[in-house]
């Protein structure tokens, strides 16, 4: 529809929406307040008044818009309504940061600061380039935290108004919600506007779906408020006789939870039998509103038959979010299931406005699974940018969904951790130090792997030693943003320790080989072993992957004047095609396939070619061996579903850092100590990892196995040899190959 106002309809509308906006803050406002506000308001206006929307609208609506939703339904104060209302002004007109900051002072300043630099998630950009504004906007939380919250308003009011829009437009700003805004939202503990973000990121991704299971809610709405007023009028007499002011309400679950229900449970529309809940909300009877809550349990549990299995008790332990309830499912009126909610007035407050109520009702010291706790605990993961921009979105989403589970420390103190969290994640959320020296754990008494998956409940105890080391195998069970951030942390530190010892290797290997230690030869040898940096290389002598046999291959080809001069033309002009290639591959250059991570013929699918780095799985044909196809591959759903059997497990690798597995039989002259002096020798060993061992003593002789994992032969004959000088031990043969 076209935009046709007058300047004077304009203004006097304009007028209109500042008074809702003022009307309906969550704070009381202070006259100092009022004033700080009504000059952000005239400066935005005075700035944005030559710009109009793509409606034709005037720009000055938006930032109005977004005030509204930081004063009304995200609850923040004079200053951020004053930061939403400045929040375009630097990037889209003349003012500069320091004109807000001599206009506003420095709080306001850093805030639309921060707003600027993310503000902006450029058009038309590729994957990294995304994940890398994605990552400045999240870094944005170190500094202040009104920053994401008011970027949470922006994008709401974005979403809101997207009609306008060309849709190739508007199916990318709703990916990107429902990939980083809505969890974002919903850590935040803002769960309206969380459910409002998913309902319009499907409403724009897939208009159909959405459609049509709007038109169903609407149908049913009549349907729904008589069946409240049914579940309402058999609770009135049980809540009144025990003097309970209360409201009952109901309300539909979320478009978007709705869809998300009928695909995992495969069910239509109507066999989705929990589409709505109950709401009791209680003004306190007492001081003690937990008491009143279980009160009003019993009562309710006295009418309808409960389902013990889906109770779940946030008020006892509130969810990391600040969230309070007690939930409980029933069998209601007409023998169908409901879900009833059951919250104080402060409790439903902090469910609605999220951050700013939780902080308003905050008493005394912080609580450990407050928003505060959880924004300390992730700076850790904000503050390392050595992860590359992808990885680091990844890592920090991994945190923002997760179902929690609360388990308990030797002391008795409780901890939440996502649900899937193994004992190291545990380890982690103790202390850094804890996770990269733990060696196992004790959970509920027993000794359990590093990879046993917690529950909700279990009691850990972790188990540390002073020489332990991370390895690559642990990012294969660890889930928390804060793992996975430190192990990769430690893991390059020792990258770094092996490059420098390989890098004297090389300086003496190549002064032995009568070549000269420096930046043409490293160069040579770089391109020689087509890797693409000198620490690749200093990392793979190091290590063991490049040995003497290989270096003499490259002096005698370097030798070779005209393949010197041949290699030397090709690497002037590489092709596009190769570059590509390189840095696709600059983190792996191998695949392996299935739990023993065994190297197999493959080809790429054709129908969605994969590329190294992707999530990939194997396919076992009939005709055509093993092909490789990406896990959201078109046809992986069928696949999956109908050859299961012939589904084979993939993962991309960088060779340097893979781990073979040996046995060695161990034999000689039995002595008190041997064990120990043997796992001393092997744990001496720069990333040897001990599988097992079974030595048996017999009248002064022993035998005994070893399971070892090692990088490359190299490394596992230079562990022979240190076995061999072990006293007693008299022989030390291989039995497997690798």
């Amino acid at each position: 529809m076209e935009y046709t106002a007058t300047i004077e309809e304009e203004n006097k509308e304009i007028a209109k929406r500042y008074k809702d906006l003022l009307k309906g803050t969550y704070q009381t406002l202070s006259r100092a307040d009022k004033l700080k506000i009504r000059k952000a308001f005239n400066l935005s206006v005075e700035a944005h008044s030559q710009q109009r929307r793509k409606t034709g609208e005037p720009y000055i609506f938006h930032p109005i818009a977004v005030a509204k939703i930081v004063a009304n339904e995200i609850g923040l104060g004079a200053t951020s309504i004053a930061a939403a209302l400045l929040h375009d002004v630097v990037e889209d007109t003349s003012y500069t940061v320091d004109d807000i900051e001599r206009l506003f002072g420095e709080t306001v300043a850093r805030i639309v600061s921060g707003l600027t630099k993310i503000s902006s998630l450029k058009k038309d950009k590729d994957h990294s380039i995304q994940a890398e504004n994605f990552r400045k906007m999240l870094l944005t939380l170190n500094d202040d935290v009104r920053v994401i919250l008011i970027k949470v308003a922006d994008r709401l009011h974005n979403m809101q108004t997207m009609d306008s829009m060309p849709q190739y437009k508007q199916v990318k700003i709703a990916s990107e919600t429902l990939y980083i805004y809505a969890p974002l939202a919903h850590r935040l503990g803002l769960y309206n506007i969380k459910t409002e973000l998913e309902d319009l990121g499907l409403k724009y991704t897939e208009p159909d779906v959405y459609n049509d299971i709007v038109s169903k809610i609407s149908e049913s709405k009549e349907e729904q408020e008589n069946y409240i007023k049914s579940f309402a009028d058999t609770l009135n007499d049980g809540l009144s006789k025990e003097n309970f002011k209360y409201q009952i309400r109901g309300r539909f679950k979320s478009i978007f939870s709705i869809r998300r229900k009928m695909l995992k449970q495969k069910v239509s529309f109507d066999e989705v039998y929990d589409k709505f809940a109950i709401r009791i909300i209680y003004e306190p009877t007492s001081d003690d509103e937990k008491f009143d809550a279980w009160k009003i349990y019993s009562i309710v549990t006295d009418y309808f038959k409960p389902n013990p299995s889906r109770l779940r008790d946030w008020i006892s332990q509130p969810k990391s979010t600040g969230y309070e309830a007690l939930h409980i499912t029933v069998v209601g009126p007409e023998a169908k299931w409901v879900e009833v909610q059951i919250r104080s007035n402060r409790m439903d407050e902090i469910a609605e406005k999220g951050y700013a109520a939780h902080f308003k009702y905050k008493q005394g010291a912080e609580n450990e699974n407050g928003l505060d706790g959880w924004l300390n605990r992730l700076k850790e993961t904000l503050e390392n940018q050595s992860i590359n921009a992808i990885d680091f979105v990844e890592d920090f989403k991994l945190n923002l969904y997760a179902k929690e589970i609360y388990v308990f420390t030797p002391k008795g103190d409780l901890k939440s951790l996502p649900k899937g969290a193994s004992a190291l994640d545990f380890a982690f959320s103790i202390h850094t130090d804890v996770g990269l020296k733990c060696r196992g754990a004790k959970v509920n008494g027993k000794l359990v792997p590093l990879s046993f998956e917690l529950n909700s409940g279990d009691q850990i105890e972790v188990l540390t030693t002073a020489n332990n080391k991370p390895n690559s195998r642990w990012l294969d069970f660890v889930i928390t943003a804060r793992a996975r951030t430190k192990i990769k942390a430690a893991l390059k530190d020792d990258e770094k320790k092996i490059a420098e010892e390989g890098k004297a290797i090389l300086a003496r290997k190549l002064r032995h080989l009568k070549i000269n230690f420096d930046e043409k030869s490293i160069n040579e040898l770089v391109n020689f072993f087509k890797l693409r940096t000198s620490f690749d290389l200093f990392f793979r002598i190091g290590n063991g992957a490049i040995d003497n046999t290989q270096l003499k291959n490259f002096v005698s080809q370097r030798n070779n004047t005209f393949m010197n001069f041949f290699k030397k033309r090709l690497s002037r002009t590489p092709s596009k095609e190769s570059i590509e290639k390189e840095e696709v591959t600059a983190k792996y250059d191998d695949l392996v396939f299935g739990l023993e991570e065994e190297k197999l013929d493959y080809t790429y699918a054709k129908c969605c070619k994969p590329i190294p780095g992707d999530k990939v799985f194997g396919f076992i044909t009939i005709s055509e061996g093993i092909k490789v196809h990406k896990k959201d591959c078109p046809n992986a759903i069928s696949l999956q579903s109908n050859y299961a059997y012939r589904i084979i497990k993939a993962k991309w690798i960088d060779s340097s850092n893979q781990e073979f597995k040996a046995i060695l039989n161990v034999s000689g002259v039995d002595n008190r100590g041997i064990v120990n002096n043997l796992t001393k020798i092997i744990s001496n060993n720069m990333h040897v990892f001990i599988h097992s061992i079974n030595i048996a003593g017999n009248e002064g002789v022993f035998d005994g196995k070893l399971s070892i994992s090692v990088k490359n032969r190299t490394q596992l004959n230079k562990l022979i040899d240190s076995i061999k000088k072990v006293d007693g031990v008299q022989k030390v043969e291989r039995v497997n190959t690798m």
